[in-house]
């Protein structure tokens, strides 16, 4: 009896240590679907406090909202889109051209909600979804510049949640911008786009048009020289030949639906004065030719990110300068990217663009 006595007062104290066990087990699961749910309700809240547009004077129309900028020839309306809630990372969307549209950038809508980022789509005076007096002397940095700081007032961002991108002749618009207003803003990002007209010009001329099949390149010479640039050929040289390995590297067939409609609806007439023909550099008489701001750079203060692409239109060394030239800095390569590296190094390009939104919201920069 002695023997069975022991055993059972074994087995009871084992009994007794298996529930303690079961027991604190239970209890820790229960803190954890607790702590999961908390969890889970503070990501839902978060999420609905982003995409809650309610009170808000663009619920009506979904965020959409033309801003009337006031010019010495009068007072127009441009188009903008705002896209979430965040009072700490509000950015505006400065696309190229000129004369190009925020049609570009739809693909930020795969990225930026998720990073719980607010963001503007905005079409500059002139462009498609604006309003067009097409009155070439509106047609100048200044002015533009005079432009996105009417837009930065009325959208209502300060240097507590206002970042800037720009892309392309955007990013010239960008660094004009900030060169006036740093001190509006909370970040900067300068996205395919140098910091010098004739270093573009000269990348254009002797690195990427030599690149291109001697065939090829000695026609486009040779319609440039006759300046036949109405000419349905040069058009149909340059998308096969040039677009499809520097604006950007997919087959024609494959472009998203978004360019085609941004490239249909960009204003030759702006483009073209400010631009020029050519797509091998500014051409003579185009008002951007001889734009720099590569001596002023280092005058930039404010937290900078500079994107670049390995194939790109623009040249990724003088990019990855620029981002040394100013004074709080960092580049972005896109290895894989041309110069809509938004599409074909898409990854990179938004993995590198939210982490420094990140990073400079967290004082980590």
């Amino acid at each position: 009896m002695t023997g069975i006595n022991h055993l059972i007062g074994s087995i009871s104290k084992r009994i007794e240590h298996i529930s303690i066990i079961f027991l604190a087990l239970l209890i820790c699961n229960i803190q954890s679907c607790d702590s999961s749910k908390r969890s889970n309700n503070s990501v839902e809240s978060d999420t609905n406090t982003y995409l809650d547009y309610e009170g808000m004077d663009d619920q009506f129309t979904g965020g959409i909202r033309l801003v009337p900028i006031t010019t010495d020839k009068g007072t127009f309306n441009v188009w903008t889109k705002r896209v979430g809630n965040n009072p700490t990372k509000k950015v505006l969307l400065l696309h190229g051209g000129p004369g190009g549209t925020h049609e570009f950038f739809e693909c930020f809508d795969g990225y930026f909600p998720k990073a719980g980022i607010e963001y503007y789509y905005y079409d500059q005076l002139d462009s498609y979804y604006s309003d067009k007096p097409n009155d070439s002397t509106l047609w100048t940095n200044e002015r533009f510049v005079d432009e996105v700081e009417q837009l930065r007032i009325a959208l209502g961002l300060d240097p507590d949640n206002f970042y800037l991108y720009g892309q392309s002749w955007g990013g010239i618009l960008a660094m004009e911008y900030a060169l006036k207003h740093q001190d509006k803003m909370k970040g900067l990002i300068i996205s395919n786009m140098v910091s010098n007209i004739d270093g573009y010009n000269k990348f254009a001329k002797e690195v990427l048009g030599p690149r291109l099949n001697p065939e090829v390149w000695k026609e486009i010479q040779e319609i440039e020289a006759n300046e036949d640039f109405e000419n349905p050929r040069y058009g149909e040289l340059l998308f096969e030949h040039h677009y499809t390995k520097h604006i950007l590297r997919m087959p024609l067939e494959e472009w998203p639906e978004s360019i085609n409609r941004a490239f249909k609806h960009l204003n030759p007439n702006i483009y073209i004065y400010m631009q020029g023909h050519s797509e091998f550099g500014i051409t003579p008489g185009a008002t951007l030719l001889g734009w720099s701001v590569s001596d002023q750079l280092k005058t930039l203060t404010v937290p900078t990110l500079v994107i670049g692409a390995t194939y790109d239109t623009m040249d990724p060394e003088h990019m990855e300068w620029m981002s040394n030239e100013v004074q709080n800095g960092r580049f972005l390569l896109c290895p894989n990217g041309s110069h809509l590296s938004q599409y074909d190094d898409q990854k990179v390009f938004f993995n590198g663009l939210i982490d420094f939104i990140n990073d400079v919201n967290s004082g980590d920069f």
